[in-house]
């Protein structure tokens, strides 16, 4: 319905300024052709001096919108891990947020998947079109997008941007070959420019080169090359103007009188002024809503500090589970948070309960789901590759045994898990509570052996 009325609006409001404009320019018609000269000339170095501001608009605005698409390409792929190494499903995200292609790099920079096999391999050391995305190695933080150039391995113009995954373990790029932008760039030059200009008969308009004179772009294209002296001028009333590197020249023939004055020519500037602030306001916001839908759809369903699942997220998800089906649910907490708080302050606290997010999502992603469930409580529920459970549990202790932090040297988790397979169970909560039981005698186990007095 918006975008019906978006349209409606916007043809009402093109179709008024026609006619505001055929009005204007009947009502001041038989005007002399000097003053109307002046008028075009500094119309036409106006016309000018955007196309160079056009051109880096058209850019920026291009830029702006492939990264959206890269990151919401990595979106994606977090969401579903299994798509990272289908080269099938990776062609199908291309065509699904229209893209030409999709390449997933390593912490190192090496394309080690993505929609285009035969890149695979290639890394930011092969060649400079690749090179110009190293500071993305430093900056995980960090998105860039290239300006249109020829790629390392085809020399195809393509346009390139890129970005780090949520979790900061690869790297996601989309390939785009901008025909749009190469066919308004090629629009703007300065001889289509001056040639698509509208001019009434026995009116020209002439743009020459300051430093050697030769005219660039004429209205009657027969004059482009010319040197702007060797032109014929003695039936044309001539007004000329320097305007940086160019000289722009109107020519009316001396019996020709221009319809339409300044006053006309600003009234409808400014109608159709106001009219593209009116339409650009409200394509605005629709896009903004739209984004805010989105946005609010990840929000509620991820955790702030973590980026992983939350409570409302578990609690949806728990309730989909079949008793009838194998997987393994997981009762994880971090040992000795308070401790830590205590002795270095809660940024202390917030490292540990980050890291462990860290190590259960790198080791648990590909095969399930990882919740945050209180302040260091942790679910995950493993419902792929469950037969290799115990591998991809030892895989988890020994990232979480190689951790080291800033404020805390180290950290330990403890957990319980129970297989659906186990037994016949009443009820999910049932295993809940069994994966907490487990959990807890674990934990209680680790304060005994280490000597640890848990009140303190």
């Amino acid at each position: 319905m918006k975008k019906r009325k978006f349209i409606i609006l916007a043809i009402a409001i093109i179709a008024a300024a026609l006619l505001l404009e055929g009005y204007i320019l009947k009502y001041v018609n038989d005007k002399n052709s000097d003053r109307t000269s002046k008028v075009l000339l500094d119309r036409v170095i106006t016309v000018l001096d955007k196309n160079d501001e056009s051109e880096e608009n058209l850019i920026k605005s291009l830029k702006d919108d492939y990264i959206v698409r890269a990151k919401a390409v990595s979106y994606i792929i977090d969401a579903k891990p299994g798509v990272e190494y289908d080269v099938d499903e990776l062609q199908k995200i291309a065509s699904l947020i229209s893209v030409d292609e999709i390449h997933l790099f390593d912490t190192k920079g090496y394309i080690y998947s993505g929609s285009v096999p035969k890149y695979f391999g290639y890394s930011f050391d092969s060649g400079e079109q690749m090179e110009y995305f190293k500071p993305m190695l430093t900056d995980k933080k960090l998105t860039m997008c290239q300006d249109v150039t020829p790629n390392t391995s085809e020399a195809k113009e393509m346009m390139y941007a890129i970005t780090w995954n949520e979790a900061g373990d690869k790297m996601i790029q989309v390939g785009i070959a901008p025909k749009r932008l190469l066919n308004e760039v090629k629009q703007n030059e300065i001889s289509a420019v001056v040639a698509d200009m509208p001019v009434y008969k026995d009116m020209e308009i002439l743009v020459a080169d300051a430093d050697t004179k030769i005219v660039a772009g004429a209205t009657d294209s027969s004059k482009t090359g010319l040197e702007l002296d060797s032109i014929d001028t003695s039936h044309y009333r001539c007004v000329q103007k320097q305007d940086g590197a160019y000289i722009v020249a109107v020519m009316v023939k001396d019996s020709y009188y221009l319809q339409g004055t300044i006053f006309a020519i600003l009234i409808v500037g400014v109608y159709l002024t106001l009219a593209s602030c009116c339409m650009v306001y409200m394509l605005s916001k629709v896009m903004k809503e739209k984004y805010e839908k989105e946005k609010f759809r990840y929000t509620s369903n991820t955790d702030e500090l973590t980026r992983c699942y939350n409570r409302h997220a578990y609690e949806e998800d728990i309730n989909s589970l079949d008793l009838d089906k194998e997987w393994v649910y997981v009762s994880m907490d971090l040992n000795g948070l308070k401790r830590a708080n205590d002795s270095f302050g809660h940024a202390a606290g917030d490292e540990l309960i980050r890291a462990a997010a860290d190590c259960m999502k790198n080791s648990f992603s590909e095969h399930g789901k990882v919740y945050r469930v209180g302040g260091d409580e942790f679910v995950v529920i493993v419902t792929k590759d469950v037969s290799q459970f115990e591998n991809i549990l030892r895989a988890f202790e020994q990232r979480v045994a190689g951790w080291h932090g800033a404020f805390v040297e180290s950290m330990t988790v403890s957990c319980g898990y129970v297989f659906s397979s186990e037994r016949k169970w009443d009820s999910i909560f049932e295993i809940s509570r069994v994966s907490d039981e487990r959990m807890y005698e674990s934990k209680k186990q680790y304060y005994i052996r280490n000597g640890i007095d848990r009140r303190k």
